[in-house]
């Protein structure tokens, strides 16, 4: 199971080339696409065709999450006769922002089939999708991808995704010992302001500390925040590697 990181930053930045969180997972024929915000669908159609997604897992209806499904919906509308379709799933009421955003009632539909994400777990292809609910907003998550079960063998390590989350330890029940942890770092070194839905490094070595991780790798970094800095305090505190995911970032999950 192979992560490309297509887009690892928040809704804002001073950072040249940088665009919204979007992670690709592959494992064998399948793929799935966490997250698809500003900007990266043109690093997604640079790296392969997009109607050959399987999925896409939508965290939250935060916008630098999730509005590149417009580019997307019109690549498939108008790229080919007929059109293509991809399927997503998201928290409730997604089809309707995106709908109102552009005025016309069934905009979405046209090119995407759009499912209501609920807790729990789902294979797609050769991979599995467990999603469990997180604080942020009134409906976010996180999800843990692995390679779907075969018979008689170990259960595989898997790549545990934050989304945005306001509480590391709701991430503790999806990580098992040994998975790769891509997880938000909003706030860098910290402190997180009051009100603030996210996570610093000293949240983020704490689940370490609780879950055991084979690897961390740090995203969402905030503007005004230094990615390395923030990567150096959670070693501080972690044993294993830890690497922030910059956009091209490719690893081997479990690797």
């Amino acid at each position: 199971m192979h992560l490309l990181v297509l887009g690892a930053g928040p809704a804002y930045t001073d950072r040249p080339g940088a665009t919204g969180a979007s992670y690709l997972v592959r494992h064998g024929p399948t793929r799935v696409l966490l997250d698809i915000g500003q900007g990266s669908f043109t690093t997604l159609a640079a790296t392969l065709e997009p109607s050959t997604v399987d999925l896409v897992a939508i965290s939250h209806l935060h916008p630098d999450h999730f509005i590149d499904l417009v580019p997307l919906r019109h690549y498939l509308r108008w790229q080919f006769q007929p059109a293509r379709r991809v399927a997503v799933v998201a928290p409730r009421g997604l089809a309707g922002r995106i709908d109102a955003l552009h005025d016309e009632p069934g905009f979405s539909a046209a090119a995407l089939d759009i499912a209501d994400l609920e807790p729990g777990a789902r294979d797609v292809g050769t991979l599995r999708l467990e999603a469990r609910r997180v604080r942020h907003t009134a409906d976010s998550y996180a999800f843990r991808v692995s390679i779907a079960d075969d018979p008689g063998s170990p259960q595989p390590r898997g790549l545990v995704y934050s989304g945005d989350c306001g509480a590391a330890m709701d991430l503790a029940p999806l990580v098992r010992p040994g998975d790769d942890l891509l997880v938000e770092a909003s706030f860098g070194e910290g402190p997180v302001p009051p009100g603030a839905e996210h996570l610093d490094a000293p949240a983020i070595a704490g689940l370490a500390a609780a879950t055991h991780p084979g690897r961390i790798l740090l995203t969402h970094i905030q503007m005004g925040h230094d990615p390395e800095a923030t990567a150096a305090a959670v070693r501080s505190r972690f044993d294993g590697p830890v690497l922030v995911a910059e956009p091209g970032l490719e690893v081997t999950i479990g690797g």
